[in-house]
């Protein structure tokens, strides 16, 4: 069967990359411009077809490629058998329907469809469209992970600064009702749609459980708790003796709350903005055994990579001046535009002027169902450094 044409978008440059991301500067503007979103034929700048994928000309990425094979059609079968290897990956090959109900079923361009990610929780799939190409085609996409996971209920998302760069616009239905996700013999509430994207974050499923070797009988502080889950972790699963979690949310604190007591796990939770608490726990020569400081993301701006790392030296050093010497820190930042590198500098200096010496145990990230293709880093977002502190 013969499919219509494709729009042809032809480049500035030879292509001698296989990264998915042409940006706008090394694209000609086309005379017809497709909407955003499209699906179109990409040639170089000697008219050499190089691949197929999305178009979207009000974006700093203007396309995103995804077949560098002239014979494969981009259509709805292509997505069901993305959507199906991406499903094979998680429960045939890591097998995580063993240990939890709870994983990331798509991650972007870890899984070849650039801009989208879709996460699992028990029977509600919450997909995030993070390009115009996705939510363009996203019909497509639920009908694919039906198949996948027959009678799931679905929510569906963009924050509005995409939106805006990508020049979509997509109103999100409302909350649908919280699912209770299990991991590790625990329990939480994911809850997509309270203003905390879904209340819940698999990515740190490995990091959570490897903790737990440090915490049996140990004073555990969990600061930017969000929904409670190293504390409870380090309670519940890790034998913890005592564990206070701080958070400055008051909202993300209550959905701790109901955690904790589904897992009959005593946590004390404290609505606090770290800073002024480390200080004053340091003032009070308060000291505790295990620290686990995971903050939300800091910026989402190159031109302020600096003044994010300026403050994740701030709150490393007051967090790493509250450790009992020999104790453990879990330091984590889940900011993509601060590299791995970058963060264990950071850490270097926050020792330094804490006047602390820490020996880095283990550098970690999320868990194998965010997988990042080699050629593509900037997947790779989530960095996770378990510290001994002296």
């Amino acid at each position: 069967m013969n499919t219509p044409a494709l729009p042809v978008i032809q480049l500035k440059i030879e292509r001698r990359s296989n990264h998915p991301w042409i940006f706008q500067k090394m694209v000609e503007k086309p005379v017809a411009k497709p909407k955003p979103g499209s699906l179109v034929d990409i040639v170089d700048n000697t008219g050499v077809w190089v691949g197929r994928g999305f178009y979207n000309g009000h974006s700093r990425i203007a396309l995103r490629v995804l077949t560098s094979d002239p014979d494969e059609a981009i259509d709805e079968a292509w997505f069901a058998r993305k959507i199906r290897a991406a499903v094979a990956l998680r429960r045939d090959l890591l097998k995580l329907d063993e240990s939890t109900d709870a994983w990331r079923v798509v991650h972007s361009e870890g899984d070849g469809i650039s801009g989208l990610v879709v996460d699992r929780y028990g029977d509600l799939l919450v997909v995030e469209f993070f390009s115009a190409g996705p939510f363009r085609y996203r019909e497509w996409i639920y009908s694919a992970l039906s198949r996948e996971f027959p009678g799931c209920r679905f929510y569906s998302f963009s924050e509005e600064h995409v939106q805006k760069q990508e020049s979509f616009d997509f109103r999100s239905p409302p909350a649908p009702e919280p699912s209770v996700i299990s991991e590790h013999g625990l329990k939480f509430r994911a809850s997509p749609g309270s203003g905390h994207k879904t209340g819940f974050f698999a990515d740190q499923r490995d990091n959570r459980e490897y903790l737990t070797r440090f915490t049996q009988g140990k004073r555990v502080l969990d600061i930017c708790c969000n929904s409670g889950g190293f504390a409870i972790y380090a309670k519940a699963r890790g034998g913890a003796g005592e564990v206070i979690g701080i958070d400055l949310d008051e909202e993300i604190l209550e959905i701790a709350e109901k955690n904790a007591r589904l897992n009959n796990a005593r946590v004390k939770f404290v609505q606090a903005d770290l800073f002024p608490y480390l200080r004053d726990a340091q003032q009070r020569g308060e000291q505790f055994d295990v620290v686990i400081l995971d903050p939300a993301k800091l910026t989402r701006d190159r031109e302020q990579v600096i003044a994010a790392l300026k403050k994740y030296n701030d709150m490393n050093k007051l967090a790493m001046q509250v450790v009992k010497p020999g104790g453990i820190l879990l330091t984590c930042s889940c900011t993509g535009l601060v590299s791995e590198e970058e963060f264990l500098d950071m850490i270097r200096r926050a020792a330094f002027y804490a006047g602390r010496t820490v020996q880095i145990l283990k550098v970690a990230g999320a868990g194998a169902d965010h997988p990042v293709m080699a050629h593509v880093k900037e997947s790779r977002y989530l960095k996770a450094v378990f510290c001994r502190v002296d």
